[in-house]
């Protein structure tokens, strides 16, 4: 038939989607489309016809109908830099269990941070933070769960990672106790870098954790087409938008809440 898929299309998108398999990556059918497309193949086949390849040569398994994403409720904050996601991690290396800790703008899903810490401690919570401002500047908010690291709001005193988001003019927000959902981005990316580092030789210690982070990184934000933003990478939404501008003025300490440092 002479609309019947090229066999170079054939042939492309079953070496691609074992490519990206094999290195724990995204391989569904719109990250092989945008690979195709990138690698400058022309026409570049729907996503449909690419799920129907993939199906016919047995990389595909159809699955039980799942709830509608549309259903679901969702918040994204309209620029970068208005909102910050961070959540820490547990992780096993050689020398035993250590965390991950990570900050992502919530517009473009930039990943402007992720460091491998022993113990994640509202110490080295600030220090990550800080070392992400200074390359992609200061949020306006901060969205965390209620990890001691992070916030002691629930236990009725504040820890100084809290204080130090308020004299910089960062507004501290957690979520709900038991609702992940609310930090949902950053579980959602925190699962995607473990399916890649299960396929990584274990680290021998914090550094080498550390290289696998940085290099799964540098994929992730300029070379992997993210579904929850158009198919585009999260560097190329952030530098598609104005940022915000945080004029760094303190905000005031919250109401019958004590402070600890």
């Amino acid at each position: 038939s002479p609309a019947a898929t090229r066999e170079e299309v054939l042939l492309s998108a079953g070496k691609l989607r074992l490519q990206l398999d094999e290195a724990g990556l995204d391989a569904g059918p719109g990250t092989i489309q945008w690979h195709l497309g990138r690698e400058g193949l022309t026409p570049v086949p729907s996503v449909a016809t690419i799920w129907r390849i993939l199906t016919r040569r047995g990389f595909i398994t159809p699955a039980p109908r799942k709830r509608p994403t549309a259903s679901y409720r969702r918040f994204e904050a309209v620029a970068p830099n208005l909102l910050w996601q961070a959540d820490a991690t547990k992780w096993t290396i050689a020398t035993g269990q250590v965390e991950i800790l990570t900050f992502l703008d919530d517009h473009s899903r930039l990943v402007v941070a992720s460091r491998a810490v022993h113990t994640a401690t509202t110490e080295n919570t600030w220090t990550t933070f800080t070392q992400a401002t200074a390359q992609w500047g200061l949020p306006i908010g901060h969205l965390s769960d209620n990890g001691l690291n992070f916030s002691g709001r629930l236990r009725g005193f504040e820890v100084s990672f809290e204080i130090n988001l308020r004299e910089h003019g960062v507004r501290p927000i957690t979520s709900r106790p038991f609702h992940p959902q609310t930090c949902g981005k950053i579980e959602r990316f925190h699962q995607t870098l473990k399916k890649w580092l299960r396929r990584q030789r274990i680290a021998r210690n914090l550094d080498e954790l550390q290289a696998q982070l940085d290099k799964f990184i540098d994929y992730y934000n300029t070379a992997r087409p993210h579904r929850g933003i158009g198919r585009v990478s999260p560097l190329d939404r952030w530098n598609a938008s104005p940022k915000m501008i945080n004029p760094a003025v303190p905000l005031p300490a919250p109401d019958r809440v004590a402070t600890v440092t």
